[in-house]
């Protein structure tokens, strides 16, 4: 796919998903980017904002066929990967919700960990095994989930096991003026109606974005700016504060990241700039504070802003 054909997908992509939602432009281009790299995506806010809404226009704007699973304290692993049922004498598979290209996992840390770790194979290797039977997922296949960081009662904190198989998280925020607010409210109006995506139409095809993939894939890294992400990644295990910092997986999200931004910005090589810009969205959920410092309020944000002021960024001609 030649350069300019790719970048005026991706705004078409964007614009799509801009009709139906109220609210920052680098949030969609983040998400985005995070499908291009056929990474999953974590909204981690308040109720009310538009997680679920943002999610299934997305899912939409790209041609992807979508499943929404409200996540419960009694779902159970079947209810998302399926099982195998008898029928006529014998035992057929019966496909759960997973065997999509997007999945909506609405709520997730409203299940007890038996059933999110049922997202764990399929997270990481696409991948589902029903009874002893490994089964391949759609192409392309990633999860966007939501989750409220306040409410604790009725539900069960994510292991670190499967926060860490999140390329990103995302916190969209509540709207940024009146303005946003009243848009949100005239566009209730002339829609007559709360959800809006039914009438959503996909900006591009399905086998448009997989080829937009691909392409993110030929995006050139000069070795200045691999050992730049290293660094960074590194620091964040060396803080004072931090019991456990990013994972090494860290820093494949954060290079997965970086090249996506790059190559919807025009280029086919990443710069330090595009490394920077999305560096909290790939680290900060990944790095688990010692105790006394998070009862004194610290956060992880802190850890990955420190750690990003403390490498030399790199010079030089990266393409």
């Amino acid at each position: 796919m030649r350069g300019d054909e790719f970048y005026k997908k991706i705004e078409m992509i964007v614009e799509r998903v801009s009709e139906y939602y109220v609210g920052d432009e680098w949030l969609i281009r983040k998400i985005l980017a995070a499908g291009l790299s056929n990474g999953n995506v974590l909204f981690e806010d308040f109720p009310g904002l538009g997680k679920t809404l943002l999610a299934k226009i997305f899912a939409k704007a790209i041609g992807a066929d979508f499943t929404r699973v409200q996540f419960t304290p009694d779902l159970l692993p079947a209810d998302i990967t399926g099982t195998k049922i008898l029928r006529d004498g014998r035992f057929v598979l019966q496909k759960g919700p997973i065997f999509t290209n997007v999945l909506l996992a609405d709520e997730i840390n409203r299940s007890p960990p038996k059933t999110q770790a049922a997202l764990l194979e399929a997270m990481e290797e696409r991948q589902v095994t029903i009874e002893g039977e490994t089964l391949l997922l759609p192409s392309p296949f990633f999860v966007l989930a939501t989750q409220n960081p306040v409410e604790q009662e009725g539900t069960y904190p994510l292991p670190e096991a499967q926060i860490d198989r999140f390329l990103i998280r995302l916190i969209p925020g509540y709207p940024d003026s009146v303005e946003e607010e009243m848009e949100i409210l005239h566009r209730r109006i002339r829609w007559r109606k709360d959800d809006p995506t039914s009438e959503v139409e996909s900006a591009v095809t399905l086998n448009d974005f997989v080829e937009m993939q691909r392409a993110v894939e030929n995006v050139y890294v000069d070795p200045k700016i691999l050992r730049y992400i290293a660094e960074i990644v590194r620091k964040t295990r060396d803080h004072e504060t931090v019991e456990l910092g990013a994972s090494p997986r860290g820093g494949l999200s954060l290079l997965k990241m970086s090249r996506a931004v790059a190559i919807m910005n025009g280029r086919d090589f990443v710069i330090p700039d595009d490394v920077k810009s999305v560096v909290f969205d790939c680290l900060a959920h990944r790095i688990i504070l010692k105790l006394e410092y998070e009862i004194e309020g610290y956060r992880a944000e802190e850890v990955v802003r420190d750690s990003v002021e403390s490498v030399e960024v790199p010079k030089g001609e990266w393409g």
